[in-house]
């Protein structure tokens, strides 16, 4: 077997990534350093590193082998105790503004039962491909990828599964071919049940961010879900406080349907973190519904999001 320098053959862009060509008895052996690329971006430089070498007359096969080191991934929970408080417009609000920070970021829709990001993300009716018995996730065009079971099902379609069922599609959307992404932000839904559970044992998160709304109810289930991140060895980032009043269209006086100000006293009781509160806006809801998440603009309701990101940011590089 005689070894070839991949600068005599390729482009030096593709010669960078080549660790090794060997050519014995017309089959071609290249090793390929894959790090950092995506999935299409690993078949496009298999796909040139091919076409170059079955040119070669003392060429019969090609074998490429596409090796990558493992990305150092942190998974961050988002979650609520209780159903309806805005807790997976937030979460796709956030990954869309960490994205626009410059972290390389990818969705979880881990609410089995009731998916919601296709929609949130314009995606929905898009199908993730299978490679290697693993999932491809499904981009978006904010440059956050994300893997639901609102991908697998049809729209409206009711998912009727018993616990270990949902914590298996759990681990498929979690253990998927999510190339470079750095950051899996993971919307979990409502309450402490079988996926959470299976999230901790199997997947444990680097930490967890909480929403909730003002009143009394919700605050006691956010605080059950606080509960079960303490016992699982998870820090709570901090308490995001959702539906913190509402500004009249025509007069602009502000109300508080929901209370006012109830999430950052539970942070202050609690000795949490309070990392800000997002106003009940139709403009919000209107976005998610159509698949424009405000993080997306930069219009005045962004800023919320984006200081809360940034807030998020900064945890995740001091734990860096």
């Amino acid at each position: 077997m005689s070894s070839i320098d991949p600068k005599a053959l390729f482009p030096q862009a593709i010669a960078a990534r080549v660790s090794s060509l060997a050519i014995a008895k017309g089959r071609a052996i290249a090793v390929v350093d894959a790090s950092g690329l995506g999935a299409g971006e690993r078949e496009a430089l298999e796909a040139d590193i091919r076409e170059v070498l079955e040119k070669r007359k003392n060429v019969t096969e090609v074998r490429v082998a596409m090796m990558a080191e493992r990305t150092a991934r942190k998974l961050i929970a988002v979650g609520s105790g209780k159903g309806g408080v805005g807790k997976s417009t937030l979460t796709a609000n956030l990954a869309i503004a960490l994205a626009r920070r410059g972290r390389k970021v990818g969705l979880v829709d881990a609410d089995i039962y009731g998916p919601s990001q296709p929609v949130i993300l314009g995606n929905q009716g898009q199908k993730p491909v299978a490679r290697e018995e693993k999932l491809e996730p499904v981009p978006s065009r904010y440059g956050v990828p994300v893997l639901s079971m609102g991908h697998l099902v049809e729209p409206g379609r009711a998912i009727a599964w018993r616990g270990p069922m949902a914590g298996g599609a759990l681990t498929q959307l979690v253990d998927a071919h999510w190339g470079d992404t750095e950051l899996l932000l993971v919307d979990l839904p409502p309450g402490t049940g079988d996926v959470q559970l299976t999230m901790l044992q199997k997947f444990k998160p680097a930490g967890a961010v909480l929403v909730s709304t003002p009143q009394d109810l919700a605050l006691i289930d956010a605080a059950r879900a606080g509960q079960l991140f303490d016992q699982a060895g998870v820090p709570v980032i901090g308490l995001v406080e959702n539906m913190a009043g509402y500004a009249c269209p025509h007069c602009g006086e502000v109300s508080d349907p929901f209370g006012k100000g109830g999430v950052e006293e539970a942070a202050g009781r609690l000795e949490l973190p309070f990392l800000g509160r997002i106003p009940l806006d139709l403009a919000i809801r209107e976005g998610g519904d159509s698949g424009t998440p405000p993080a997306a603009t930069d219009d005045a309701l962004a800023q919320p999001f984006h200081d809360i990101a940034a807030k998020l940011d900064a945890w995740i590089g001091a734990k860096s």
